[in-house]
């Protein structure tokens, strides 16, 4: 028999349970630190400072944020819906292919026309690789959480097929396509904002931060100021009752899972086309999975996901400094402090809603 759900005022669901597991979960980590003989309030010092102390950090930080918006919007629509998208990286990575041959075949396009639609195929590439997952569940019954993972490593696997024997840079001897034009790429955010007088170091952050920017406020449209947003969380609260009201549970289905791999294909225009200017082997570099923290931690909802895109992109930039002023702190343990964070704001989220509701409950009765 299950617990009755737990009751909170919005303010309270979507801010202060987060942000308590936030807490936990650095208090714990914290603990970690001491147990190898460090000081936690140095090495929070530390990693705040690498992450927002300088100009450059904050490039990078931002850089690490435009992942994790892309990827936690994805996961994030597809739980409006009702639906568990664990195929954010597989769907990046096939926005990824089509995005290089964008650049590639349409190269001698101008800029102009060339990176709108090198940016439209990526995302078509990610729509596509999400709606068949979604299509599978709504007419076969095949569930979307073990699709959307098996389509990672299909994937994958192709990946590794074009670059080797059809797409791959001759005489390279690793697996990756050759350099896109100088006009098929994204234009880095520091010469961006050159012709305004705003000086910034070369960082890794580039134009595909803006489109991210874009990205949540049209998710945010979509999800809670449209018709089809309506109906996407019609379907996600009860499906049956989706059914009752005229709402096909089907076509939402097949129609977030679209969205979701389209948005899961800005993960590939950040990399590819921003950062990369080819297409590599496992350029993803895990960012999908993180987009599922991304999007638990932000309640789904966009102003959340950028926060806690914003946290995680922190503890990336962060963490990688930290590691190198204090050797003893890996990079493998920031990754510990991170799996601490989606742990906590995942698996234990029912105990510090209590925890919450317990907190709140004389404020009511009073």
């Amino acid at each position: 028999m299950s617990a009755a759900p737990i009751e909170l005022p919005r303010w309270a669901d979507t801010a202060l349970v987060p942000l308590v597991s936030v807490a936990a979960a650095l208090a714990v980590s914290g603990l970690v630190v001491i147990g190898i003989g460090e000081s936690p309030l140095e090495a929070t010092a530390l990693l705040l400072r690498g992450a927002l102390g300088s100009a450059e950090g904050i490039g990078f930080t931002l850089y690490y944020t435009t992942n994790f918006i892309f990827t936690g919007l994805a996961v994030a629509v597809a739980f409006h819906a009702g639906l568990f998208n664990i195929g954010g990286e597989g769907q990046a990575t096939i926005a990824g292919i089509f995005a290089a041959l964008a650049c590639l075949w349409l190269a001698p396009l101008p800029g102009l026309l060339l990176v709108p639609l090198a940016i439209l195929a990526a995302a078509a590439g990610g729509a596509l690789y999400g709606f068949i997952p979604g299509w599978l569940q709504a007419t076969r019954g095949s569930h979307v959480v073990i699709t959307t993972i098996m389509f990672n490593f299909l994937a994958a696997t192709l990946t590794v097929y074009l670059l080797v024997e059809a797409i791959g840079k001759p005489g390279s001897m690793q697996p990756e396509t050759p350099e896109f034009a100088a006009h098929a790429v994204l234009t880095p955010m520091h010469k961006l904002l050159a012709p305004l007088g705003i000086t910034l170091p070369s960082t890794p952050l580039n134009s595909a931060f803006l489109l991210a920017l874009a990205a949540l406020v049209a998710v945010w449209a979509l999800i809670f100021r449209s018709r089809l947003g309506y109906a996407i969380r019609t379907v996600g609260a009860n499906p049956r009752a989706a059914a009752y009201a005229g709402i096909s549970p089907a076509r939402i289905t097949m129609v977030a899972m679209a969205i979701s791999g389209a948005l899961a294909g800005g993960l590939a225009v950040n990399e590819v086309m921003g950062v990369q200017h080819r297409l590599l082997l496992d350029f993803t570099a895990g960012y999908g999975f993180v987009g599922i923290a991304v999007a638990l931690m932000g309640r789904g909802h966009p102003v959340g996901v950028a926060l806690a895109a914003l946290l995680f992109g922190v503890l990336y930039q962060g963490g990688a400094e930290l590691s190198f002023d204090k050797p003893s702190i890996t990079r493998d343990m920031v990754v510990v402090i991170g799996g601490v964070i989606i742990l906590f704001a995942g698996a234990l989220d029912g105990l510090f809603r209590r925890a919450v509701a317990a907190l709140l409950r004389p404020g009511r009765a009073a």
